[in-house]
C-alpha cells in the first residue's frame, strides 16, 4: 500500500537531503565566508561566495592573504592575488579591474606583483632559470640543423643575463664556489648572457630559403620545440592544461582541463581551467577536490611539460609512447590522446612506487634557479643518487662534495660533506622539517631541506606527508642485505661507482625514439597552384614576448594572439625500443643511459610545394665531435636519467655482451642509405615492374643504423651529448676493456669433448647428474672452476717455491757434508 507524504515527513526528508548534502564531498568542502565572516563584505563575493580558499584554513599563508587583503580594502584578500575592485558588485568590467586584473597572478608578466609581495627570491630567479629560457633545447635544435651556433649556448626565449654580484647567486658559499668552478670548467653552458631567439622567416622572406635551408631551424624551434616555457600557458589540450609561471607548477589542472570546484560563475563545460581554487605546493599546502585531500605537487602537473624530448615524466609514471591507440576505450572508440600521444603501462620507477612525488628529488635550486643562466639540465640539477644513498663503503654524510657530479674522469676525492642545521635563507616559506641529526647536503654543497641523517639512516620527508626511512648502502652491506651480484656490482668492480651512474644499471627501461623525420612545410597558397591554403603553425616564442606588452601583460593565456608564421612542422619516427639502452659518457665523464635526442633527417618544402630537402641529414663544421673535413652527421644520443629506477638491475651481459649497449649499434636493418624496393624481382634483386617506386626513400648519408654512434675502432659516427666536453661515445679502449661477447667460447671450445681431461670431468658430472641445468648452477660451477683454478696456480706457485727452497736447502746440506 502506498504511503501518503505527510507535512511533517516532507519536513523530515528535507531535512535529511539538507543533512546529506552537507555531508557530501563537495559540501564538505569549507568555504572562505564561513571562516572570515568580513568576506561577505567583498563585492568579490557577490559572484564568488562558493569559491574554495586559496590555501586551506587555519594556514599561515592564508591568513598573511587575508590580513593585507583587510589592510588594502577587501576583506576577502582576492586583489592581493587578483588586483582589481572589490567594491563593486555587478559589473564584471569594473570588478576585474579592466587592464590591471589579473586572472593568472602566476603569470611571469605580473607576478612581481602577486606572489612576488612573500616569494620575491623566487620571482626574481625566475628569468635566468631554465624553464624560461628553453636555452639548452635551443642549443639543440640548432646543432641538428648543422650546428649554427657550435657549442655555446648563444640563445634563450628571452634577453637575459647573470645578476653583476656573484653573491646574488642562491645558495651556500660552498655551492657558490662549486658553480664558479663549473662556470670556469663549461664556459658555453653556464654562459654570461642570453641573446633572444631570432625571429622565424616571415611570409615575405621565404625566398632566402634555397640558399639556406638550415634557417627553417627557427620555424621549427618556434612552433614545436618552445610551446612549454614558463611566460606562455602553452596549448590547451588533453594532458597539456597549466598555468603560466608560478601557477605553470602551483595550481592544480586536471588532464582533462575543466574547473570541478564550487564557484558556481567559473563555466564547468569550458576548458583550459584550473581543477580546483587551491595552490599546491609543499606537504603543508594542502588541497581538497570532492573531499579528497592531497598535499605537494603531483607528479602530473609536471608531466604537462616533461613528456617531450627525453620524457622523463611520463616515464617516472610509467608511461612509454607508442604509435598504437589500443586498447580501445570502453565506447570501442581509440585509446584518448594524452599529450597528443598514445601510451603502453610499463614498470614505474620505484620512487614513485614508494609515493615520491618529483619535487622530493628535486629542490628548489632545480626547480626554481638559483639567479644564474645554466643552459642544460645536468646544469641545472644538483642532487645524485648518493646524495641519499651513499656508496657501500660511505654514508652519505662521508662522501666529499661533488661525488657523482665531477664533471671530470676521476672520482671527486677530499673531505666528508658532513651535515648542516641550517635552511636556505629564501626557503623559509616552505615547510619546517625535524632536523633529527641535520639535513644531508647535495653533492653541490647545498641543504637537502626534506632528507636527514638519524643516526645511521636517512629519512626523506615527501611532499605527500610520508616518512621514509630508507637504509644508506653501507649499512645495508653490514647487515648482509644486499646479494651477491649487487656486492660484485659495486664492491668487487670497483671501477663501477668510481666511472658510472647508479641509474645506468638501475634503469629498469629507456624510451627511445629512433630517427625523427622532421618535415617542415612552407607551401603558400598564392606560390603552390595544387595548395588549397598556406601552410602555418603557431609562433609560441613570439606569443610570450607578446605578453611583455603592456596590453597584454594581464592576458592569462595565448588565445586571439596573432602570431602566426609559415610553414607547418610535423615529425615521425623511424622506430621506438625501450629495452636496455645504449650507454657513454656524460658530461660529468660517468658511464651513462643514452636516448636519441635530436635525430632529424629533414625534410623541407618551398612556398612552390616543391621539395629543396628531402630526408636531408645535416652536418657540424669540419673537425667537430670526432669528425674530420666532412664534420660529423648532426643526429645526438643524448646522455640521460631515464626516472625509471628499480631496485634490480640490469644484468652484466646486458652491457658486456651487448653490441647496442656499447654504441656499435642495433644491427639487423638493412642500410638507411639505399632505396628499398618492394615489388616482382628476380633472385639477384632487379625489379621487373618499370613503374615500381620505392617502398622506403633512401637518406642518403646515413650509411649505419640510427642506434650506432661508434665504430669497433672507436671512431664516433654520430654526436653524443654536444652540450658538455666530456660527453662521448666509448674509445677504442674502453671497447676493448667493456666487450665480453666471447666469454662463454672461451671455456666452450673446450667443453665437453675437446680436452682429455674436461671430456672425463664431463662424463663423470654427466653420470652423476651434476651438469648444470639452470643459470644458478651454471654459475655456481663457474664460480668453483674460477676459485679451483686460482687455488690451483697459487699452490702450484708454493709447491714451486717450496721445492726450490728445500732443492737449496738439501744441496747445500750436501756441500757442507762434503766439506767435513
Amino acid at each position: 500500500m502506498h504511503r501518503a507524504h505527510t507535512p511533517q515527513s516532507k519536513i523530515t526528508a528535507a531535512l535529511f537531503c539538507a543533512l546529506a548534502w552537507l555531508m557530501s564531498p563537495v559540501a564538505a568542502q569549507e568555504r572562505l565566508v564561513d571562516h572570515f565572516p568580513k568576506a561577505k563584505q567583498s563585492g568579490c563575493m557577490a559572484c564568488h561566495g562558493e569559491i574554495e580558499p586559496i590555501r586551506e584554513i587555519g594556514s599561515e599563508m592564508l591568513n598573511q592573504i587575508m590580513a593585507q587583503g583587510e589592510a588594502a580594502g577587501d576583506p576577502a584578500g582576492c586583489i592581493i592575488c587578483h588586483n582589481g575592485d572589490a567594491t563593486e558588485t555587478k559589473d564584471k568590467a569594473i570588478a576585474h579591474g579592466g587592464e590591471d586584473f589579473y586572472p593568472d597572478p602566476g603569470s611571469p608578466w605580473v607576478n612581481a606583483q602577486t606572489c612576488g609581495r612573500c616569494h620575491e627570491e623566487q620571482v626574481r630567479v625566475q628569468w635566468q632559470s631554465l624553464m624560461m629560457t628553453e636555452a639548452g633545447k635551443i642549443q639543440g635544435t640548432c646543432w641538428s640543423f648543422g650546428a649554427l651556433t657550435g657549442y655555446e649556448h648563444k640563445y634563450a626565449n628571452y634577453a637575459v643575463e647573470n645578476p653583476k654580484d656573484p653573491k646574488a647567486r642562491l645558495g651556500t658559499d660552498a655551492y657558490r664556489q662549486y658553480m664558479q668552478r663549473l662556470t670556469e670548467l663549461e664556459p658555453n653552458v653556464f654562459v654570461e648572457r642570453h641573446e633572444p631567439l631570432p625571429e622565424a622567416l616571415g611570409f615575405d622572406e621565404l625566398d632566402q630559403l634555397k640558399d639556406d635551408p638550415s634557417l627553417a631551424a627557427f620555424t621549427y624551434i618556434r612552433q614545436e620545440c618552445n610551446r612549454c616555457h614558463h611566460a606562455v600557458k602553452g596549448r590547451s589540450r588533453r594532458g597539456d592544461f597549466r598555468g603560466m609561471g608560478c601557477s605553470s607548477c602551483h595550481i592544480p589542472y586536471s588532464n582533462e582541463g575543466f574547473y570541478e570546484g564550487r564557484d558556481t560563475s567559473i563555466p564547468k563545460d569550458e576548458t583550459a581551467h584550473p581543477l580546483t581554487h587551491q595552490i599546491q605546493g609543499t606537504r603543508e599546502a594542502k588541497v581538497t577536490v570532492h573531499g579528497i585531500s592531497y598535499h605537494g605537487l603531483p607528479a602530473e602537473t609536471c608531466t604537462t611539460c616533461h613528456n617531450r624530448g627525453k620524457r622523463i615524466g611520463v616515464s617516472f609514471q610509467g608511461l612509454m609512447e607508442t604509435p598504437y591507440p589500443s586498447p580501445l576505450t570502453a565506447e570501442a572508440k581509440e585509446q584518448p590522446d594524452l599529450h597528443s600521444k598514445h601510451y603502453i603501462a610499463m614498470e614505474q620507477d620505484i620512487h614513485y612506487q614508494k609515493g615520491m612525488k618529483c619535487q622530493d628529488c628535486h629542490t628548489s635550486t632545480d626547480v626554481h634557479g638559483d639567479g644564474f643562466l645554466a643552459a642544460s639540465n645536468l646544469a641545472a640539477v644538483q642532487i645524485e643518487c648518493s646524495d641519499c644513498h651513499g656508496t657501500p663503503d660511505r654514508f652519505p654524510w662521508e662522501l666529499p662534495l661533488g661525488y657523482m657530479d665531477e664533471f671530470a674522469m676521476t672520482p671527486a676525492d677530499g673531505q666528508a660533506r658532513g651535515i648542516t642545521d641550517k635552511q636556505l635563507p629564501h626557503t623559509w616559506a616552505g615547510y619546517a622539517h625535524e632536523k633529527k641529526d641535520g639535513f644531508l647536503l647535495t653533492a653541490r654543497g647545498n641543504p637537502y631541506e626534506n632528507v636527514v641523517r638519524d643516526g645511521d639512516e636517512v629519512i626523506v620527508y615527501t611532499a605527500e606527508g610520508k616518512d621514509l626511512r630508507l637504509k644508506p648502502l653501507k649499512k645495508l652491506v653490514e647487515e648482509k642485505a644486499i646479494s651477491t651480484r649487487g656486492l660484485v656490482a659495486m664492491q668487487g668492480v670497483s671501477k663501477h661507482l668510481d666511472r658510472m651512474e647508479c641509474y645506468t644499471c638501475h634503469a629498469s627501461w629507456t624510451p627511445q625514439c629512433y630517427g625523427c623525420h622532421v618535415k617542415v612545410d612552407y607551401s603558400q597558397k598564392d606560390q603552390c597552384p595544387e595548395c588549397n591554403e598556406s601552410a602555418t603553425g603557431f609562433d609560441w616564442v613570439a606569443a610570450g614576448r607578446k605578453h611583455a606588452d603592456p596590453e597584454h601583460r594581464t592576458n592569462d593565456g595565448e588565445a586571439g594572439f596573432d602570431t602566426i608564421i609559415p610553414g607547418k612542422v610535423s615529425e615521425q619516427r623511424s622506430y621506438l625500443r625501450w629495452e636496455d639502452p645504449i650507454m657513454g659518457i656524460n658530461g660529468e665523464g660517468r658511464v651513462t643511459p643514452l636516448a636519441p635526442g635530436c635525430q632529424p633527417s629533414v625534410t623541407i618544402i618551398g612556398p612552390d610545394g616543391k621539395p629543396i630537402l628531402t630526408n636531408h641529414i645535416f652536418r657540424t663544421p669540419a673537425g667537430m665531435e670526432g669528425s674530420g673535413d666532412e664534420g660529423q652527421l648532426a643526429i645526438d644520443m643524448s646522455p640521460t636519467q631515464p626516472h625509471t629506477m628499480t631496485k634490480n638491475a640490469r644484468t652484466c651481459e646486458s652491457c658486456h655482451a651487448s653490441d647496442k649497449a656499447l654504441g656499435l649499434g642495433i644491427g639487423g636493418p638493412r642500410p638507411w642509405n639505399e632505396k628499398h624496393f618492394v615489388d616482382l624481382q628476380t633472385t639477384d634483386g632487379t625489379v621487373l615492374s618499370k613503374r615500381a617506386q620505392p617502398q622506403m626513400e633512401s637518406i642518403p648519408n646515413l650509411d649505419h643504423d640510427w642506434s650506432q654512434i661508434v665504430d669497433r675502432d672507436g671512431n664516433q659516427v654520430a654526436t653524443v651529448g654536444h652540450h658538455w666536453k666530456l660527453s662521448r661515445a666509448f674509445n677504442r679502449e674502453e671497447l676493448q676493456h667493456m666487450t665480453r661477447d666471447g666469454t662463454c667460447v672461451a671455456c666452450h671450445k673446450e667443453i665437453p669433448e675437446n680436452s682429455m681431461a674436461v671430456s672425463l670431468l664431463h662424463h663423470v658430472a654427466k653420470f652423476s647428474g651434476q651438469l648444470p641445468k639452470t643459470n644458478d648452477q651454471h654459475f655456481s660451477l663457474v664460480n668453483k672452476i674460477v676459485l679451483s683454478s686460482a687455488w690451483a696456480q697459487v699452490m702450484g706457485v708454493v709447491v714451486l717455491f717450496g721445492g726450490l727452497t728445500l732443492g737449496a736447502f738439501l744441496w747445500r746440506r750436501k756441500r757442507r757434508l762434503k766439506t767435513l
